[in-house]
């Protein structure tokens, strides 16, 4: 029975990239275990979702459909199809970086137009599917390090996909993406280099945990 992958990166990047890196080796773990099935994917860190696109969308239910604009049955056409992916697939990976200490703003308007769509509003809709969230930080948020808390995407992706959209989650995280590049953080090379090795080896578990899940009948 064929099988589906739904991946979602939300980096500017599309080189270079840590949170692709990590979500690539979770893709390739679940392709090892799924040789020829299907993997599809959405790039909203390069193919933006629109900034008013939420709007439309929201407006849209509060008006009646005969009075709908263009830019509304777009909106609640492109929620849909938000939607039905994520639906239709037997598991997820989301790749999403920490930008300025909070959640990037393309994955907050992809939450936001997803919870748009009827099927979503107040409803577990994802209710034990399998997520990889792949996420990644410049600097280091850790317990006793000067920026503890400071990280407010995280918790905020744990709160939408776990509790909200009660999903089986996964996260795989990597710290000081940034050593290598800010010259003020050159001391913290070594324990970057475990960090990356570690994060590394987190997805490769976390793809293989992923390929070895029943599939649903």
């Amino acid at each position: 029975m064929a099988v589906t992958l739904f991946r979602l990166d939300a980096s500017i990047r599309t080189h270079g990239s840590a949170s692709r890196e990590i979500a690539d080796i979770v893709e390739e773990e679940w392709l090892a275990a799924h040789p020829g099935d299907t993997v599809h994917t959405r790039h909203i860190g390069v193919d933006t979702l629109s900034a008013t696109v939420w709007a439309d969308a929201v407006t849209a239910g509060m008006t009646p459909a005969e009075e709908h604009t263009a830019e509304q049955r777009d909106a609640l056409a492109l929620a849909a199809t938000l939607v039905d992916e994520l639906i239709a697939a037997d598991a997820i990976l989301f790749a999403v970086p920490l930008y300025n200490f909070g959640v990037s703003q393309h994955f907050k308007t992809y939450v936001d137009v997803v919870l748009a769509d009827p099927r979503t509003t107040g409803k577990p809709f994802l209710a034990g599917k399998p997520v990889v969230l792949a996420t990644v930080r410049g600097g280091a948020y850790g317990t006793g390090t000067p920026r503890e808390g400071w990280d407010h995407s995280t918790p905020y992706l744990r709160r939408i996909i776990a509790d909200c959209w009660a999903a089986d989650l996964t996260v795989v995280e990597r710290e000081f993406t940034l050593v290598g590049v800010n010259p003020a953080l050159d001391g913290f090379t070594d324990a970057a280099a475990q960090m990356h090795a570690g994060a590394l080896q987190s997805a490769r578990e976390a793809g293989r945990a992923l390929g070895a899940l029943p599939v649903p009948a």
